[in-house]
């Protein structure tokens, strides 16, 4: 009988393994309470809403039914409500509420002195009752849902483009009705008080003095407490960290390393097997760009693409919506092939037939992803009103829940591949070290990814957003991030620049500070979504924690990369991932930039207050999503690439163009148009209220249309300097892949060899 193999010890104190999982129970038993309360005290969705005398204006089942047609027809990803979604179109709660009280106020006396009060009193007085779920409008307001019914139907089934949307977008006119019944639902959560407060359920968003909408004392406090968190947990992790060297790579304790050359190295089948991946995933981010190209041209001419009537073929909504989710979709491929790629040199082996495996799951992605777009092309022209293989509608979850369903179990068979190669490992690792760090952050990918499903189009609304933004920000901005950072880790691991106890280190420290801010910080989405007072606030406080790793990671991420030039430096043959690690510094620099300054602005409460949902928002999703992971996904691919293509075929120059064409594409996208698009927004919503700052007069004025044009050089650099370069080395890898070679011993070669005698990548391995 064999021995049950010797499990190696856990490098590092236990300590960090204690804080880690403390900070964690923590976040999520807070989030937990905050479920509670989001489904406990958000706005009440009213069975009737009736007229004084008690006629029927909507049901409860048309507020439903016209979230569903808001969603299915794409138009979150053309207008939004509660400030999210797309910045083409209008907020419609914004839209909805600055029309009624016009109307209203018309009614009821126009200019006179009491005519304004009175509206402010009309829009502010709560006669919803709890107990029959019957909500009474007044006379007025009652009649100005008439009116914008009417409205709404001629603005959806304008026969022509002039909007951005398809021609005849909805054309029935009991469609119409219900999708303003949802406006008008919305509008009210944004006026009224709620009971026994002196704001209404959306904290009184958005600004709109004619309903005596204003900043909340809350949200002013919250503001500036966020402030001082920040400032004063940046000084204070300085201040450890100056005095103790927690993470050890200022210290002497790293061995010189010789670099093997790409060619020395031995690929198993299933590694070789990702340059299909890095091929789809160059295809998917053209597609990706060129489709963010045509969705910003809008702005610039509304009606037309160079003389050419696109809305009649790929509408606005269309083509952000395409955008949105491809953007997602190209960098989750990369992550899955840099996952299987890196597997084997983690384990040392590779179990048979893990290549075909890795092929099945290619085409199930590809299956998804094209399937997903026919759905949302075949919903937003209408052609099916299916969310299950049609158009969801939720931005970043447009895709209908069949392929939402289907992806969550590919992300799942991904992680079965990873444990098929790591479990030998897994049996002799300590449950706290590295191998085991990499399955449950991959592991940690397909499960909050599922809980996306439980954003249902026909549910409460807000409750949609609440488990909408666990993808958006607890996925991507939490689990993504710690899953990168252990690729990354291993690499430098693997590659003999860090020994595995200070990456280590440095990835439980992730961990910690993320998830000291990252957590809870997923409430600052939902500030105005009609969620109680206690979200915003929360969510102000620890948002403004998650700038405070990242201002750190960036000054230590100087003391990284010196470290990995001294190791250069000495090595006997060159360093081959030259560009792979630029690309990660510029993920430092974009982290900070785009994640830390761009998003911290807009999370301070009183500035999301003026600002969500204009180019401000656009503008930190920009920088962070292509930034960070965008840049991340590159790094990783050419990481892969450069042991995958034949030396003679590997371009330096195309790495090269492709990293200096994408950065300085992606800082002429931020500086010259979004950034200043966005300060001319916010200062239009201060000045003159955030429904002007919403609206199309607006968005194709004289200035803005300069903006726009202005962007043109940087998105054409970024599209044919940065992105066809990494095509042409992706194509490289499918087309000169190196031949398959017979691994000459137990396991394959490791990418660096020990000169001062030491050996074995990884400390106290067997």
């Amino acid at each position: 009988m064999n021995a049950e193999p010797r499990r190696r010890e856990f490098l590092l104190s236990r300590g960090w393994v204690q804080a880690a999982v403390l900070v964690m129970l923590f976040g999520f038993f807070v989030l937990g309470l905050l479920a509670y309360r989001a489904h406990t005290d958000s706005a009440p969705l009213p069975e009737r809403t009736v007229t004084p005398d008690g006629r029927t204006v909507y049901t409860r089942e048309d507020i439903l039914a016209g979230q569903e047609i808001f969603l299915r027809n794409g138009l979150m990803q053309y207008g939004s409500v509660y400030g999210h979604g797309a910045y083409l179109g209008p907020d419609y709660t914004a839209d909805y509420l600055r029309r009624s009280a016009l109307f209203v106020r018309e009614r009821i006396g126009g200019q006179e002195d009491a005519a304004a009060p009175r509206t402010v009193k009309d829009f502010k007085e709560n006669r919803y009752a709890a107990d029959t779920g019957t909500l009474v409008l007044t006379a007025e307001q009652a009649e100005a849902f008439e009116t914008l019914a009417k409205h709404y139907h001629a603005s959806f089934s304008r026969p022509d483009t002039a909007m951005g949307l398809r021609p005849g977008a909805i054309t029935d006119e009991a469609d119409t009705r219900r999708l303003t019944a949802f406006f008008a639902w919305t509008a009210w959560t944004s006026s009224t008080l709620r009971p026994g407060k002196d704001y209404t359920y959306t904290n009184n968003w958005p600004p709109e003095p004619r309903v005596g909408n204003g900043p909340t004392g809350p949200m002013v406090v919250w503001s500036v407490l966020s402030l001082i968190a920040l400032l004063g947990g940046i000084g204070l992790l300085m201040a450890v960290f100056g005095r103790w060297n927690f993470l050890g790579w200022h210290g002497h304790e790293q061995r010189t390393v010789s670099f093997r050359r790409p060619s020395e190295v031995s690929l198993t089948p299933s590694q070789r097997a990702c340059a299909w991946f890095f091929l789809v995933m160059a295809v998917l981010f053209l597609m990706q760009a060129l489709l963010g190209g045509a969705t910003q041209h809008y702005r610039a001419e509304l009606a037309s693409f160079f003389g050419f009537n696109l809305a009649t073929l790929l509408p606005f909504n269309l083509a952000r919506t395409w955008h949105v989710q491809l953007a997602l979709l190209w960098v989750a491929t990369s992550y899955l092939a840099a996952g299987i790629f890196l597997a084997p040199l983690v384990a040392g082996h590779e179990p048979r037939g893990q290549h075909w495996l890795a092929y099945g799951l290619l085409g199930a992605l590809a299956v998804v992803v094209f399937g997903s777009m026919a759905g949302e092309l075949a919903g937003i022209h209408g052609w099916t009103t299916s969310v299950w293989f049609g158009n969801q509608g939720f931005e970043y979850l447009d895709l209908g829940r069949f392929w939402q369903v289907l992806l969550s179990v590919g992300l799942l068979f991904w992680v079965v591949l990873l444990f098929r190669v790591l479990r030998r490992q897994l049996r002799t690792e300590s449950a706290a070290n590295m191998p085991w760090l990499f399955f449950y952050s991959a592991l940690a990918i397909p499960a909050f990814y599922a809980v996306g499903l439980l954003a249902r189009p026909d549910s409460h609304f807000t409750l949609t957003e609440f488990w909408r933004f666990w993808v958006v920000h607890l996925w991507v901005e939490d689990f993504l991030e710690l899953f990168t950072t252990l690729m990354v880790a291993y690499i430098f691991v693997l590659l003999g620049v860090v020994s595995e106890r200070v990456a280590l280190r440095v990835i439980y420290l992730d961990v910690i500070l993320y998830s000291a801010g990252g957590v809870i910080g997923t409430m600052h989405h939902l500030y105005f979504s009609g969620t109680p007072a206690e979200h915003m606030a929360l969510g102000a406080f620890f948002s403004a924690a998650e700038v405070i790793p990242l201002t750190f990671l960036t000054v230590e991420a100087w003391s990284f990369l010196r470290l990995g030039r001294e190791q250069d430096a000495k090595s006997h043959a060159p360093f081959p991932h030259r560009w792979a690690i630029l690309f990660l510094v510029s993920v430092g620099f974009w982290n900070f930039l785009g994640a830390g300054v761009f998003g911290f602005l807009i999370n301070l409460p009183i500035v999301s207050y003026y600002e969500i949902g204009t180019a401000l928002t656009s503008n930190h999703g920009h920088a962070a999503m292509m930034g960070v992971y965008g840049m991340l996904a590159v790094a990783l691919a050419l990481f892969a690439l450069r042991y995958l293509i034949p030396e003679e075929r590997w371009s330096e120059r195309a790495a090269k163009l492709s990293f200096w064409s994408l950065n300085l594409g992606l800082a002429w996208m931020v500086f010259a148009t979004l950034f200043p698009l966005g300060v001319l927004q916010l200062h239009e919503s201060v000045s003159h209220g955030y429904h002007e700052a919403r609206q199309l007069d607006f968005l194709t004025s004289e200035r803005v249309e300069l903006l726009e044009w202005m962007r043109l050089p940087g998105d054409a650099l970024f599209i044919l300097g940065g992105v066809l370069p990494l095509v042409l080395l992706c194509w490289r890898g499918v087309r000169h892949r190196v031949p398959h070679t017979e691994q000459t011993g137990p396991e394959p070669a490791p990418l660096f060899t020990r000169v001062d005698g030491a050996a074995g990548p990884f400390e106290g391995q067997p």
